[in-house]
């Protein structure tokens, strides 16, 4: 770019956006722009407000850098280091999966049944963004975060020390390391047909965990063991709630009724995808 100095944060965001729509970023504009800003150190208020002034020579380079690895097709929040969810900014980076807008529906769900005092177990935790939402939002109830990585529980607590609360991390296969009951379990887990991996985006499955995604045959083999396990470790009354996948409903009802669950729902996105299910232990 020449004597980059020279540049304005204008002049970069319109370099920006045309590099990444020569590499078929879809949303070229607004992955410049949150690159862009996270390089200055601003925020789209800040770029307005100074977006004809020159641009540092550090910053610049910064932003060429990012730029570089977002053509590569690596995620914007893995670049930056943070994803958004629930109101909160998460820690996030290869070891996890970035936080989704279409997870939030869990954590309004649960919220819904939570009551005063209960305990609560995230499985599958990863950045621990469910469990932690939930803490932060209703902070008279109690809860424990599992994983079967444990680089991943290293991202769950330092977003547990960033937003000041207090949970418990145990590295588990499941249920496998788990030994007391809860009153509430809620997972997001792998829940993709394993047929069905391969034509996932790049910035899915070129960058994202496989473990975090893959749930064996139609999708289904982590849920089914989850539902089935799970009244073992459920109090009586208690919910269990989980994230699944677009055409998945019919098959987890039955498994949830299967096991005696009662209560048992099938909630629907915004736009009308099945996304979580929900049953009572009687």
């Amino acid at each position: 770019m020449g004597q980059t100095e020279w540049h304005s944060l204008r002049e970069l965001f319109l370099y920006g956006t045309e590099v990444l729509s020569a590499a078929g970023i879809e949303d070229a504009e607004t992955d410049a722009h949150i690159l862009l800003e996270y390089a200055a150190g601003t925020d789209r208020s800040g770029y307005y407000l100074h977006m004809h002034e020159p641009a540092g020579e550090a910053e610049t380079q910064m932003f060429c850098r990012m730029l570089q690895r977002r053509a590569q097709r690596e995620p914007v929040q893995y670049i930056t280091g943070e994803a958004s969810f629930y109101g909160n900014t998460f820690f996030v980076n290869p070891a996890v999966l970035i936080p989704r807008q279409d997870t939030e529906i869990l954590v309004e769900e649960a919220g819904k049944r939570l009551r005063s005092s209960m305990h609560l177990l995230d499985l599958c935790t990863g950045s621990g963004c469910i469990l932690l939402s939930l803490l932060k939002s209703h902070g008279d109830v109690t809860g424990t975060g599992s994983d079967i990585s444990a680089a991943a529980l290293k991202v769950a607590d330092r977003n547990r020390v960033r937003l000041g609360l207090q949970a418990q991390w145990i590295e588990s296969d499941l249920f496998a390391g788990i030994k007391e009951t809860f009153d509430m379990i809620v997972s997001n887990p792998p829940y993709i047909d394993s047929d069905v991996m391969r034509e996932l985006q790049p910035e899915v499955i070129g960058h994202e965990p496989a473990i975090a995604l893959d749930g064996g045959k139609q999708g289904l083999d982590i849920l089914c063991r989850i539902i089935r396990e799970a009244p073992e470790y459920l109090n009586e009354n208690g919910w269990l709630l989980l994230e699944i996948g677009y055409d998945q409903g019919d098959p987890v009802k039955k498994l949830f009724q299967e096991q005696g669950f009662q209560e048992v729902q099938i909630i629907r996105d915004l736009e009308q995808r099945e996304r979580v299910a929900a049953g009572r232990r009687a």
